[in-house]
């Protein structure tokens, strides 16, 4: 069987595993294109904790002074805050050292262009084009933290939570990421009495990076044993959210997004943008405000840019993102956390109480390593089999079944395929996925 792939090229931009596939020369060539790209201008750059993170930044910084950019160094700090700063600082462009949920040996860059919007499919092409055609300024005070101007931000917009009789009681855990220092801050100002795990920024991986439900053991028994009312997890680079709740049971990634949807809907109805493997229940969310459920191709960009074209409101992904135009065009763990407080305090109910008022589906998600050449022809067998009923096949195959629906699709990030299969019923859910996983199996076998 041929070695896996461990350089991940694509419009998520560059991935790989440190010390064998993403190279410091590969990541200063890359720098160059990208500022090249961008021409002789000011870039932000900041950094997940990762251990392989100064090391990366150095090689970035090489880039980009050696094409004339002007570099605003960030530090640590999450994505999302990343991105508000392109737009504060009127910078031309942005890259973010994270490999987001990919293991501790990975590392990656996320090119951000002008407004902080990651690089769209054409951009990101010209970007590839020109890296395959082969004045330092240090924001001062790594501590006015450039994440006070993300907490002020969300304030500004949202205001502290409503006056009660207890204060809400909030479980954090940061993975140890780039929203270690900001997350407890925030949650603080907001009025929230505030408990932490996994919060030193040093790098290493207290549990996988990736908010499921099953790397959550730690925060699930720490809830409990605080009687807190809700427990948030974020991932190394804080763009994305998952909730516990007071009973120590995480709900799944899925739900973030649809109570963020139904806070801001609640005061300002307006269409809403979601990816294809987003949760049918949430149409039923936006059905009950009377507004419009728009789908998109996977990926953030593709979100935002339908966001932009349909003036949603809200939007985001069923992975835990949760991007709200009016503070952040950016899945933003930060803002995620911040609605939901809102939500969990105006209505005085708890998590789950707020869960049982959601439509329930079951949704089942496995994922399988594959070579990239295999991938086109497992997704014509998929088309070929379920050519009788309706497809979107915008982003893989997704197929719209009498009783539920499946997809499969490539990874973005990772030399994987993604199953995804959700139905009302669970067993309706695990027949579909059992059929599907086999079959692509099977073809990849």
């Amino acid at each position: 069987m041929r070695p896996i792939p461990t350089l991940k090229i694509s419009i998520s931009g560059v991935r790989g595993v440190i010390g064998e596939s993403l190279t410091p020369i590969l990541l200063t060539r890359f720098a160059q294109a990208f500022g090249t790209y961008i021409g002789a201008r000011t870039i932000v750059i900041g950094r997940d904790p990762r251990t392989s993170g100064e090391m990366v930044k150095q090689a970035v910084i090489a880039g980009l002074l050696s094409s004339g950019c002007r570099i605003l160094d960030v530090g640590m700090c999450p994505v999302p805050t990343i991105q508000l700063l392109v737009r504060h600082h009127r910078a031309h462009g942005g890259i973010a050292i994270t490999a987001s949920h990919n293991p501790a040996e990975w590392n990656a860059l996320k090119f951000i262009g002008q407004g902080g919007f990651f690089l769209n499919t054409g951009q990101a092409r010209e970007l590839l084009d020109i890296y395959h055609q082969g004045e330092y300024t240090r924001v001062g005070g790594a501590e006015m933290r450039e994440t006070d101007l993300h907490i002020q931000t969300i304030m500004q917009a949202l205001g502290p939570l409503p006056t009660r009789q207890k204060r809400l009681r909030v479980v954090l855990d940061a993975c140890n990421g780039a929203g270690s220092l900001v997350g407890p801050k925030l949650l603080g100002v907001l009025g929230a009495e505030v408990f932490t795990i996994n919060v030193t920024p040093n790098g290493s991986f207290p549990r996988p990076a990736e908010p499921l439900a099953e790397n959550l053991e730690d925060l699930c028994a720490m809830v409990k044993a605080q009687q807190a009312d809700v427990g948030f997890a974020q991932d190394m680079d804080a763009d994305r959210l998952a909730i516990v709740s007071e009973g120590g049971v995480a709900i799944g990634e899925e739900y973030t997004l649809l109570l963020a949807t139904a806070q801001v809907l609640s005061k300002n109805p307006g269409p809403v943008v979601a990816n294809l493997s987003t949760t049918s229940a949430l149409q039923d969310v936006v059905r009950r405000f009377g507004c419009s459920l728009f789908l998109s191709k996977i990926g953030e960009v593709n979100v935002t840019e339908e966001m932009q074209k349909r003036s949603a409101v809200i939007g985001g992904e069923g992975n835990g993102g949760v991007i709200y135009p009016r503070l952040n065009f950016a899945r933003d763990s930060l803002v995620g956390m911040a609605l939901i407080l809102h939500l969990l305090a105006e209505t005085g109910q708890t998590i789950t109480e707020l869960v049982k008022t959601l439509p329930q589906f079951t949704m089942i998600k496995e994922k399988l390593v594959c070579p990239s050449d295999r991938i086109s022809v497992m997704l014509r067998m998929l088309r070929r089999e379920y050519a009788a009923y309706p497809m979107d096949l915008r982003d893989g195959v997704k197929v719209s079944l009498p009783n539920g629906w499946f997809l499969v699709r490539g990874s973005n990030t990772e030399p994987i395929i993604r199953v995804i299969a959700e139905a009302e019923r669970e067993a309706d859910a695990r027949t579909i996925f059992d059929r599907v996983y086999s079959r692509v199996q099977k073809c990849l076998n």
